[in-house]
């Protein structure tokens, strides 16, 4: 099996390279959106035009990790209903705050479900992480107020990095992507004063972190900190 990466120019996914690479022996296309770590959305029209050209043998897996996050979020569930190769991943990781059971589900076709089934581990689910998993789904109030929370943090640290001329990707999710000059060397330098972020060197992106929004206590802490130790660029 091989894999094949193409371009994101602006550090945005280009479904019209996708479609562009693939080839007689592509079996599967995986589409992160929003994507980590850019945080950038791929919209319900680029979905749809994607959706429309590319080979129906094909499946396309949908990772929504950071579904919930968005007010107004395109439809791929559709496709599964028009009974198209098509899986979509959503977890209990992110907004629902659950990373610690490890749980999460898929959306597809009946026969693509049997086929997983088929592969997955017997007991994979613990009951605990059953029941938490449950009861999320109908937490409407915590999303709700974690959305809030979300748009308003990153909309402070992206004024704040704006103001301070420092990089970043505008984003839809929970997180930015921010060009410190040396993510390690930044990554390091949070670590010792008790902040963690991503340094993104294994992504190919050496000046780069994921820094994820947190509350205002905490977000101001970062931006206090990344004025001492970041130059504007």
């Amino acid at each position: 099996m091989r894999t094949i990466e193409t371009p994101s120019p602006d550090y945005k996914q280009n479904l019209d390279a996708t479609l562009a690479a693939i080839t007689a022996k592509t079996r599967v296309i995986f589409i992160p959106n929003p994507n980590n770590p850019t945080g950038t959305l791929i919209s319900q029209r680029a979905i749809d035009s994607f959706m429309s050209r590319v080979p129906e043998s094909i499946v396309v897996v949908f990772d929504e990790a950071y579904f919930e996050f968005l007010k107004d979020p395109p439809d791929t569930v559709k496709f599964v209903r028009e009974g198209r190769n098509v899986v979509v991943l959503r977890t209990f990781s992110k907004i629902h705050g659950l990373a610690g059971l490890r749980i999460g589900y898929a959306i597809a076709p009946g026969e693509m479900i049997e086929v997983l089934h088929k592969t997955r581990q017997p007991f994979n689910v613990n009951s605990i992480a059953h029941d938490g998993a449950i009861a999320a789904l109908d937490d409407e109030a915590h999303l709700i107020e974690t959305r809030r929370v979300i748009d308003e943090g990153r909309a402070y640290l992206e004024e704040q990095l704006t103001e301070m001329r420092i990089r970043f990707v505008p984003a839809v999710a929970n997180f930015l992507m921010v060009n410190v000059g040396d993510g390690c060397a930044v990554f390091h330098k949070l670590l010792q004063r008790k902040i963690i972020v991503r340094p993104l060197k294994g992504y190919a992106l050496p000046e780069w972190v994921r820094i994820s929004v947190g509350n205002m206590e905490h977000n101001r802490q970062l931006i206090a900190v990344l004025r001492e130790i970041v130059r504007p660029q």
